[in-house]
């Protein structure tokens, strides 16, 4: 009973957040996967294989779309996802403070996760004047 998370980002950056995170936390609390869109690919020829990945991490309740950068290619692509049938939400601008923060709130529902993610890519952003 838990949302799905798939990260829809460039090549080498979903597949490493995933990887430095597990290490972190030993085991993610949620069903993640990356898809990562190389960058000579067509993202309309990718959307089969982007679906089959949404399919595989969406246990019923939803999937929280994280996507590295808004309107390049992998956002686009989550964009048509969203379209697709499942519920979903999306957020861009991902990062490791994002992730992390969203599977320490594993037991929230799809509507409330974007608003963490959101939260946990500005707090993770520090000045350090030191």
């Amino acid at each position: 009973m838990s949302v799905g998370i798939l990260l829809v980002t460039h090549e080498g950056v979903g597949t490493a957040l995933i990887a430095v995170a597990t290490r972190l936390l030993r085991q993610l609390p949620l069903k993640i996967e990356a898809f990562e869109v190389p960058f000579d690919a067509d993202p309309e020829a990718l959307l089969p294989q982007a679906s089959a990945a949404l399919r595989r991490v969406d246990g019923g309740f939803g999937v929280l779309l994280l996507t590295d950068l808004y309107g390049a290619s992998p956002s686009n692509l989550a964009t048509r996802l969203a379209r697709l049938g499942t519920p979903v939400r999306r957020v861009s601008a991902l990062s490791l403070p994002m992730l992390l923060r969203v599977m320490n709130y594993a037991e929230l529902e799809l509507d409330e996760l974007p608003a963490v993610a959101a939260a946990g890519a500005r707090n993770g952003v520090i000045v350090d004047d030191a």
